[in-house]
């Protein structure tokens, strides 16, 4: 016989507001200042006759679709579930922190093409006025870089890398400008390209790993499966725990199902109050949504499960 039973912990709706609210508003604020310097670098780098200036603001118009992408997620993942996405629109998040990730590593095989280039060819272009333009944009990519710097969710530290790669590759440039005026050896700035290049491959690579796991509903690196186990089997009636799966509905949120053997005799408020207590375990373990199936020793298929029950 089958039974039921759903129980919902209190969120704090207006904290979330607020965070989602805080959030777009950061995405915005980046969108806007680093779009307004794509168009004046591209606009200066063509009236200087600077290639470098304008392939840099063609990498970094592909940082502002990447910053669009991840608020468009975030607008997709506010959205309520309905009858053909029952999970809501979350998973949009995962997709994009993916999406980003590729856009930063093509972005890399760009400059790292273009400084293998320039090391055989060499360049010699005005470099005092484009070290100036360079430096404004160190200014607009660091302090963009600061709205998502203390923020862990995935699709805001792909935010970052992609603002503190721009800085580093427009500190680059300045640098390069420096050194070029001093020694006038051209080679510097594609060396120091490349080296921009490695930076920023080993930053994104661990994004583009983690996004990928998620994508493949994998477990999420935040999340111990044998922690999960444990705090189940700490609980009292519960004797074991199996077809244990977890997985990220978000960046933000986890989801598991898992089958528990549960003592015999225990009353239907025992096995309620048994839920209630792994809810909360599971809670502080990172798990927002969990459905749990529980039986007893003697039956060990699910036709002859004891309960069922989900709480979020």
């Amino acid at each position: 016989m089958h039974s039921h039973g759903h129980h919902h912990h209190e969120h704090n709706h207006s904290h979330a507001a607020y965070q989602g609210s805080m959030n777009t508003k950061a995405f915005i604020l980046a969108i806007v200042l680093n779009m307004a310097f794509v168009v004046i670098e591209f606009l200066y780098g063509y009236w200087s006759h600077s290639l470098a200036l304008m392939a840099d603001a063609g990498h970094n118009l592909g940082d502002v679709a990447g910053l669009a992408i991840s608020l468009l997620a975030f607008k997709m993942a506010a959205k309520s579930p309905n009858s053909q996405y029952t999970f809501g629109y979350s998973k949009g998040t995962i997709l994009a922190s993916l999406a980003n990730a590729i856009l930063l590593l093509v972005a890399v095989g760009s400059i790292g093409y273009e400084a293998c280039t320039r090391l055989f060819s060499p360049e010699n272009p005005h470099w005092q006025s484009i070290s100036m333009v360079a430096g404004i944009g160190i200014v607009i990519n660091t302090a963009t870089a600061l709205l998502f710097m203390r923020r862990t969710e995935l699709n805001n530290r792909a935010a970052f890398l992609h603002m503190a790669a721009d800085a580093g590759v427009s500190a680059a440039v300045v640098m390069g400008g420096f050194l070029i005026s001093w020694t006038g050896i051209s080679q510097i700035d594609p060396i120091i390209s490349l080296m921009i290049c490695v930076v920023i491959v080993v930053g994104s690579w661990g994004l583009l790993k983690s996004s990928m796991r998620l994508s493949l509903d994998g477990v999420p690196q935040n999340i111990n499966p044998e922690k999960i186990r444990e705090a189940a089997l700490k609980i009292n009636g519960v004797k074991d725990i199996h077809h244990l799966h977890i997985w990220a509905m978000s960046t933000t949120r986890n989801a598991l199902t898992a089958h528990l053997l549960i003592k015999e005799g225990l009353s239907y408020d025992e096995v309620h109050h048994l839920k209630k207590e792994l809810k909360h375990a599971w809670l502080h373990l990172n798990i927002q949504h969990a459905t749990v199936e529980t039986e007893t020793e003697h039956h060990d298929d699910c036709e002859d499960c004891h309960t069922a029950g989900s709480f979020d």
